[in-house]
């Protein structure tokens, strides 16, 4: 291509390249132009919306807040009459400074959480004007705060519900989001012992710590709390029930009331006490309880109830219906045998329509016990049920009537004429031999009814105006001197002696006995008359012993004294002699069972006198051995003393007591044979001495042996009979006892028990100081 041409089309595209970006730049700014057109518009309409904005903050009484990120004022939004109600003397920007440092200062942990954490937060700021809630949010980056007047232009002080507040009796308050009072009534600040707001804000006054966790509770959750506390006040616990509220609008704050309620509290307590009293009371009851509601179910049961009919407690804690009841109960066959049961059962519930309680039923139980069915309604509805085992009450009934029979017929059998009067003195029984005695009817007694009239019915068999007195006094007169049981005597006008005797009953009655004595009297006196002559017999025949026992004594006195002086003649032949030897024997052994004869009829006139004395057991055995070694050595046999060498003296009569030992040693003496023995032995016992005789003879027989100290009985062992009597009779006086101890063919044993100390009654009576 040539160079012009290169230059032309140089040219040309230099000047199609201007044209293009001519016309380019003609439509940019045609474009900028409608855009800075439209920016103008919008713009425009953005400052009418903002002022519209601002208008709308300014023109009602909340304030609005926006914070820098360190918390301090930015910007404010607000009418000025209530910026300057919340920080007066101030306007603008100085009063949003003044309004964040009191939040910074009263809600510290909210102002923070919302500027470094955006957590957004409720609360009330209290000003002169009233309290306002203040309303915390973060948006963007950034933190803004809305303070809105509460109650209008009144404070809740001045408001006709706050009037009301402040005039109720129950303690009234108000904290804000952050829990500090706001305000409160004047039984609040009563009830804290605070004498203005402003005092029990500076000293941190609180109702009670549950009652502040109640309302705590209801500014989380936003939603009504109610609580129960018992504050002691006073020195007194009350009962108060904590009602808490949110505010509505209040941003966290919450009303609370107190209501007192010790006096229901105390009511109900009370009521709680008396019905567990109630069961408690039903539960010790033998009878068996059970209350049915007005829905038919069983409302109470006492133990008893569970007892008497043997039912699971688990099923009667279900609480089932009086049907349901008595279904099981019939089923354990624990309801009466009925043929009818549907009908039975329908009467059975019948009565809870009924208004006053049913007459008393029985039950006839097929385990044969009868119980006593009360019904009566309830006074909280439904019916009252009592349940009385009353079978041993009717068997003690039948077996009482049955006793009451048979002592009337008892009393009817009796001779005696026995009556019984109440403690009211009127007549309650008699037997027919009252009527007999008396001579009065049955339908007469009826109908005098009372003691005075029976003892009229009476006098003209027995009058005695003393008697019939005396006996009344012991009948009407409750004094217990009055009621001790009399007796005495009587003569009737038909010449009858009469016995009557009062004896006090166990209830309260009186039995009054007469009986018809004339034949017993005249028995008695018959037989003292024969007593009399027995006794005066007796005393002939002691009398007639003693002197019999004494005239003897004289011959045989001369007998023995002439007998010995035949024996001491030399020039006598020795056949002689020996006939004068027993001669004297025979008389000394006269004269020995007279003696024993005569102290016999003492012992028994009761005129033998004991001289006690310190008595040495020993010594007694070994005199009267000495008396007989001679004798039982002279039959072939050998006596043997055993006493223990420290016994010590005993009180007693020595001469009858070695008396008794004499007599038992001649007995044993003549039993004993040729290289037989005799022993004669002292034992120590419990409070007492043995003196033991015994002999190896042949023995006594059984059969005599129970007889052997009986007097007057003749004895294979020979003697007069009286000796082993007297022996018995001389210990028994010492206060003592003798026994026998015998085996036919190998001897026998006689032993004295005789007492350490003596007291004898027969003693004479200076002898027994010793």
């Amino acid at each position: 291509m040539a160079e012009a041409d290169i230059a032309y089309v140089a040219t040309a595209g230099a000047a199609g390249l201007a044209l293009a970006i001519s016309a380019w730049a003609w439509r940019l700014r045609k474009r900028l132009g409608a855009r800075e057109a439209e920016v103008e518009a919008w713009l425009a309409g953005e400052r009418a919306h903002a002022a519209a904005c601002e208008g709308a903050l300014n023109v009602f009484d909340d304030v609005r807040l926006a914070l820098t990120p360190e918390g301090a004022a930015q910007s404010v939004f607000g009418a000025p009459e209530a910026l300057a109600v919340l920080a007066p003397g101030l306007e603008g920007m100085a009063a949003a400074e003044a309004i964040v440092r009191a939040l910074h200062e009263t809600h510290t942990g909210h102002m923070d959480g919302l500027v470094q954490r955006g957590e957004p937060f409720e609360t009330l700021l209290e000003s002169a004007d009233g309290a306002w809630a203040v309303e915390g949010r973060a948006l963007g980056g950034s933190a803004w705060l809305r303070l809105s007047k509460l109650g209008g232009a009144e404070t809740a002080a001045d408001s006709g519900l706050g009037a009301l507040a402040e005039a109720s009796p129950a303690p009234t308050w108000v904290v804000d989001g952050a829990g500090q009072l706001v305000w409160a009534n004047r039984a609040w600040l009563t009830e804290t012992r605070a004498e203005t707001l402003a005092e029990a804000r500076e000293a941190g006054l609180s109702f009670d710590r549950g009652a502040d966790a109640v309302v705590a509770e209801a500014s989380r959750l936003n939603a009504r709390q109610e609580g129960f506390r018992w504050v002691s006040s006073d020195g007194r616990r009350k009962a108060w029930r904590i009602l808490a509220e949110p505010l509505a609008g209040g941003r966290g704050a919450v009303i609370a009331f107190a209501i007192d309620m010790t006096e229901a509290e105390e009511t109900r307590d009370n009521l709680r006490r008396h019905v567990e009293a109630h069961d408690e009371t039903l539960n010790h009851l033998a009878d068996a309880v059970a209350i049915f509601g007005p829905a038919k179910r069983l409302a109470f049961h006492n133990t008893a109830f569970q007892s008497l009919f043997a039912i699971d407690p688990a099923w009667l804690d279900e609480r089932p219906t009086h049907a349901e009841l008595l279904d099981r109960l019939r089923q354990k066959r624990q309801l009466p045998e009925v043929v009818d049961y549907a009908g039975w059962k329908a009467h059975e519930l019948e009565f809870y329509g009924a208004a006053t309680a049913s007459p008393d039923d029985s039950w006839s139980l097929p385990d044969g016990r009868t119980l006593r069915v009360v019904r009566q309604p309830h006074p909280l509805g439904g019916i009252l049920l009592i349940f009385s085992d009353i079978t041993d009450e009717l068997q003690l009934r039948s077996r009482y009537n049955a006793q009451i029979q048979v002592q009337t017929a008892t009393l009817d059998k009796l001779n005696d004429a026995v009556a019984v009067f109440g403690s009211d003195g009127r007549l309650r029984l008699n037997n027919d031999a009252f009527e007999t005695f008396w001579g009065v009817s049955a339908e007469r007694l009826a109908e005098a009814g009372d003691f005075d009239a029976v003892a009229a019915l009476c006098r003209p068999v027995l009058d005695d105006a003393a008697l019939w007195l005396g006996l009344k006094a012991r009948v009407a007169d409750p004094d217990p001197e009055s009621r001790v049981p009399i007796s005495g005597e009587g003569r009737t006008d038909d010449g009858r002696v009469v016995s009557w005797q009062t004896r006090p009953l166990p209830d309260g009655a009186t039995l009054v006995a007469f009986s018809d004595v004339t034949a017993r009297r005249e028995l008695e006196q018959a037989l003292a008359a024969k007593e009399a002559a027995l006794a005066e017999s007796q005393a002939l025949k002691r009398e007639f012993v003693g002197s019999v026992s004494y005239e003897l004594r004289t011959p045989l006195t001369t007998i023995v004294g002439y007998s010995e002086l035949l024996e001491a003649m030399g020039d006598l032949p020795e056949r002689s002699r020996q006939h004068a030897g027993a001669i004297r024997v025979a008389a000394s052994h006269l004269a020995r069972s007279i003696d024993d004869v005569l102290d016999m009829a003492q012992i028994d006139a009761g005129e033998m006198e004991l001289t006690l004395g310190d008595m040495r057991v020993c010594d007694l055995l070994e005199a009267a051995a000495d008396k007989v070694r001679a004798k039982v050595e002279g039959r072939g046999a050998v006596l043997t003393v055993a006493c223990p060498p420290r016994l010590k003296p005993i009180r007693g009569d020595a001469r009858r007591i070695g008396q008794a030992v004499d007599h038992l040693l001649e007995n044993a003496c003549r039993a004993v044979s040729e290289g037989g023995a005799v022993t004669l032995t002292a034992e120590v016992g419990s409070g007492e001495v043995r003196i033991r005789v015994e002999d190896t003879g042949r023995g006594i027989p059984y059969h005599l042996q129970a007889h052997v100290f009986d007097r007057f009985v003749r004895r294979e062992r020979g003697g007069p009979g009286v000796a082993l009597a007297l022996v018995k009779a001389l210990v028994e006086l010492h206060g003592g006892w003798a026994e026998v101890q015998s085996e036919p063919g190998k001897g026998a044993a006689f032993i004295l028990h005789l007492p350490v100390e003596a007291t004898a009654p027969t003693a004479a009576p200076e002898l027994l100081l010793g």
